[in-house]
């Protein structure tokens, strides 16, 4: 069959033409992967004298607030688009209260990195209890031992406004309370800190992927999540909590995890006005490392497909733990 033949339609489409070649194929490409669309999660651990390796993700540490410091510093340099913040303190208590403490080790490194960074990125924090309460849930508990939602949104307020506080330019309430994007909003703006952006974990799901997670931040999480994180089985929903953190307020909305979630990214997407993230979580880092590690995988080609995947789907930005590797692999 030559270019020329016709069918009972006309001209026949030639869609291998343009895959011919290197330069064919990147001008035709419907969907961009840069680095300004990627956001590196780093995890800083009060009291360490040096990195500590992250034992189920390999190539991911615990930072001591100098080495977080030259992490930020490079992921500027690689034209991030941001980096988000977690801590790992070395005491915990019932009501996480190192999450609002000025000297904790969130918010010290907050103020590290603004002023290692300046406005070259944009330093966001995860807004949650999780990581400083001593029974691990993302909310102040009840008696019987129930996530209790209104105390846990006034603490919300008080950690969003010690971020703010911190120098932060976006917080990221991740607890999935009812309302905690409305709670944050009207403190930062009552406290004058209406700049101060919100990226809300709109639709987050009890995922089997957040497993390698936890040993990065030392949860001491006992049972499960699914009381306030979202049915795997449902994808509605997702967009619905979606619609309403916008109503609330929220200047992004984002979808966690993303690969097992690319159709909610996609109805989140086509739902809102409004930048949508995604969260390529631990456990598909880990999936795809574990599986280059053993020669099963190209892992630079997969990483890439991982992510641009992720964009297809509709995502305006990605957090990935590949960030800065995948801005290195762009510049080639």
């Amino acid at each position: 069959m030559t270019q020329d033949d016709t069918g009972p339609r006309g001209p026949l489409v030639r869609p291998r033409r343009l895959r011919r070649t290197p330069a064919l194929r990147r001008m035709v490409a419907e969907t961009s992967l840069e680095a300004r669309q990627l956001v590196l999660p780093l995890f800083v651990r009060e009291g360490l004298d040096e990195p500590r390796p992250v034992s189920t993700m390999p190539g991911v540490v615990q930072h001591t607030r100098d080495s977080l410091k030259a992490a930020a510093a490079e992921a500027a340099e690689l034209g991030l688009g941001g980096v988000m913040l977690f801590g790992v303190p070395e005491t915990k208590d019932a009501v996480g209260s190192g999450a609002t403490d000025p000297a904790g080790v969130l918010n010290l490194a907050i103020t590290d990195i603004v002023a290692e960074v300046g406005d070259q990125l944009t330093v966001m924090s995860d807004l949650c209890l999780d990581e400083f309460t001593d029974h691990g849930h993302c909310g102040l508990l009840t008696p019987d031992g129930e996530v209790d939602n209104d105390k846990t949104l006034a603490a919300y307020a008080a950690m969003a406004l010690a971020q703010a506080e911190a120098g932060v330019d976006m917080v990221g309430p991740s607890g999935m309370m009812d309302g905690q994007v409305a709670v944050v909003r009207q403190a930062l703006d009552a406290a004058e800190f209406s700049g101060v952006s919100v990226l809300a974990y709109s639709a987050k799901y009890a995922s089997a992927f957040f497993g390698p997670f936890r040993a990065a931040v030392d949860s001491s999480l006992e049972g499960d999540r699914r009381t306030y994180q979202q049915d795997p089985a449902n994808g509605v929903e997702g967009v619905r909590e979606a619609l309403l953190d916008v109503a609330e307020g929220a200047d992004i909305v984002m979808v966690k995890p993303a690969l097992g979630y690319l159709d909610v990214v996609r109805r989140v997407r086509d739902a809102v006005d409004v930048p949508v993230a995604a969260y390529n979580v631990s456990g598909e880092y880990a999936m795809v490392e574990a599986a280059a590690a053993r020669g099963w995988i190209d892992r630079e080609a997969a990483i890439l497909e991982t992510l641009t995947s992720i964009r297809r789907a509709g995502a305006d930005v990605v957090l990935t733990y590949w960030a800065s590797e995948v801005s290195r692999l762009l510049r080639r």
